[in-house]
């Protein structure tokens, strides 16, 4: 979270004790909202694990789904370089938006949030009727099937980069990330497991 040092280092005076807070989704790095904490909700944000502002409208603390039950669990929370904003990532519960989307600048979104977006949806497929979909097929063929896929599509690609054909290239790149995809969710797995190994990687 915030260090003894970062808290301290906090500029309240600048901002007339209400700091604006930007909250971001961990994994797809969506924004999903923007509003003010005060010490008393920065506390009460730190000590519940619950994204809480202060309401200027209410006059009050508010808790991000005190109501509805979509909460924002705090993941870490960073101070920017002139320490008077807040950056929260956040592991939503539910649309954050009251309006159901998951951002409430929907439907603004960074073209790496449709990779997640698209991750939850295959993840969703997974225990589907096979009669539905492509996707609910693919995980009732087994492993090995989706496995061939991934290397059926994997030369595919190759194959295309050698002709140069940038745009046979560009649909079967799509065709095997989809498939990969699908193989990690088969296996339990997912893109963030993937990233945190590369990012082990770079070290």
């Amino acid at each position: 979270m915030l260090t003894q040092q970062q808290l301290s280092s906090l500029d309240w005076v600048k901002t007339d004790g209400m700091m604006p807070v930007v909250v971001q989704h961990r994994v797809s790095g969506e924004v999903l909202m923007h509003g003010y904490m005060n010490q008393e909700a920065l506390s009460k944000t730190l000590s519940e694990g619950n994204v809480t502002f202060f309401s200027r409208t209410k006059q009050r603390l508010w808790t991000k789904g005190e109501t509805s039950g979509h909460f924002l669990q705090v993941v870490s929370i960073t101070p920017d370089c002139d320490n008077d904003t807040l950056l929260v990532l956040a592991n939503p519960i539910g649309p954050t938006c009251h309006k159901g989307t998951s951002s409430c600048f929907s439907p603004a979104a960074a073209d790496w949030t449709f990779l997640y977006q698209l991750e939850q949806l295959l993840a969703e497929r997974k225990h589907a009727d096979p009669e539905s979909s492509y996707t609910a097929r693919l995980y009732a063929s087994g492993t090995k099937r989706i496995a061939q896929k991934v290397g059926e599509e994997g030369v595919e690609t190759a194959l295309a980069a050698t002709v140069n054909d940038r745009h046979e290239l560009t649909n079967e790149a799509s065709d095997l990330i989809y498939h990969l995809l699908v193989l990690l969710q088969d296996q339990d797995l997912d893109l963030s497991t993937v990233i945190e190994n590369l990012r082990e990687r770079h070290k």
